[in-house]
C-alpha cells in the first residue's frame, strides 16, 4: 500500500487531500507538526513514505511583499528541504505551486512550458520552490500549479464575498484581473490521482478549472447560483483597490500535460462552484445573506 505524506495537512488544501486519502496510510501534519523549514524534520517526516503532497506554504501575497525573505523560507528553502529528503529516499513530489510564477501580460492561455516572470515577491518565492524541485528531482517531481483557489475551510475569496452579503451592502469586485476559480476538492482530486499514476511524466502540470471569468464575475456567480442579488456586486478596477503587491492581470492556464499522464483535466469552473456552494459551510454563509 502508498504511504503518504501530506505537508500542510491543516489548510484548506491539505484538509481536502487528507480526507480523500483517509482509508489509506497517510500522514498528514499541520504546521505545528511539521515546521517545513527545518531541514532535520522534514527528513524524519519524509522518511518511509512513498508519495510526499506538498500543501504546506506562505499564502500572504501581500505579506510577502513586507517579508520576502520570510515567505521565500517556506515557498522556496522549505521545499528545497522536501526534495532533497525525497531524493535521499526515492520518495515522489507532488509541490503545490502558483500562476504567480507567471507574468501574468498574457491574452492567450498560458501553457506549462510558458516562460515564468514574476511580477511580486509571492510569485519570486513560489518560483524558488519550483527551481528546486526541477533541479533536484528531474525524475520524480511534479510541479503543480494552481490558481484562484476557493473552498470549504479557511479564508478565500467565495467565503469572504458570501460573508459581506449578510451585510445587505453592495460588494465592489476587480473586473479587470482574469483567471479560473479553482475548487479545493477538486484540485486535492487531481493531485491523489496524479500520486497513483506510477508512470506520469514529471515536471510541470497546471490544475486549474476550465473556462475563465475575472474576481467580478465570480462574485456574481456566487451570489447568483447562492440565490442572491448579483446586481449587488459592482465591477471596478485593480487600480482603485490598490494592493501591496501586485495582481497578474491574466492567470488563464492551458491543462495539455495531463493527457500524458493519462489524466482529464479539472471540469469547468462555473459546474464546480455550483457544487461547491451546495456544501454546508457555503449554505450556511448565503443563508444570512437571504435572511439580510
Amino acid at each position: 500500500m502508498t504511504r503518504w505524506l501530506v505537508t500542510g495537512g491543516g489548510g484548506a488544501l491539505g484538509r481536502e487531500v487528507r480526507a480523500l486519502l483517509a482509508c489509506g496510510q497517510v500522514t498528514a501534519p499541520g504546521r505545528a507538526g511539521l515546521d517545513i523549514t527545518d531541514p532535520r524534520a522534514v527528513r524524519a517526516a519524509v522518511a518511509g513514505h512513498d508519495v510526499v503532497v506538498n500543501c504546506a506554504a506562505w499564502t500572504d501575497v501581500d505579506g510577502a511583499e513586507r517579508a520576502e525573505a520570510a515567505a521565500t523560507a517556506v515557498n522556496g528553502t522549505g521545499v528545497r528541504h522536501l526534495a532533497l529528503a525525497c531524493r535521499r529516499t526515492g520518495a515522489r513530489l507532488l509541490h503545490v505551486s502558483s500562476d504567480y510564477v507567471l507574468p501574468g501580460d498574457g491574452t492567450e492561455p498560458y501553457s506549462e512550458s510558458a516562460p515564468t516572470g514574476p511580477v511580486n515577491a509571492y510569485g519570486r518565492s513560489k518560483l524558488a520552490g519550483e527551481r528546486a524541485v526541477a533541479e533536484l528531482l528531474p525524475d520524480t517531481g511534479y510541479i503543480v500549479r494552481t490558481a484562484w483557489l476557493y473552498g470549504e475551510h479557511g479564508r478565500n475569496f467565495v467565503a469572504t464575498v458570501l460573508g459581506l452579503a449578510s451585510r445587505g451592502d453592495t460588494v465592489d469586485v476587480v473586473d479587470d484581473q482574469h483567471g479560473q476559480p479553482t475548487w479545493t476538492h477538486d484540485l486535492a482530486g487531481l493531485l491523489v490521482a496524479l500520486g497513483r499514476v506510477g508512470d506520469a511524466p514529471p515536471g510541470v502540470y497546471h490544475a486549474t478549472a476550465a473556462g475563465r471569468t475575472t474576481w467580478y464575475g465570480l462574485a456574481r456567480a456566487a451570489y447568483e447560483l447562492s440565490g442572491l442579488d448579483p446586481d449587488r456586486v459592482r465591477p471596478t478596477s485593480s487600480a482603485a483597490s490598490a494592493r501591496p503587491a501586485r495582481r497578474p492581470a491574466f492567470s488563464v492556464l492551458g491543462h495539455t500535460r495531463w493527457a500524458a499522464a493519462g489524466l482529464p483535466a479539472l471540469p469547468d469552473w462555473r459546474a464546480s462552484l455550483a457544487e461547491a456552494l451546495r456544501r454546508p459551510a457555503f449554505t450556511a454563509l448565503a443563508s444570512r445573506g437571504v435572511a439580510s
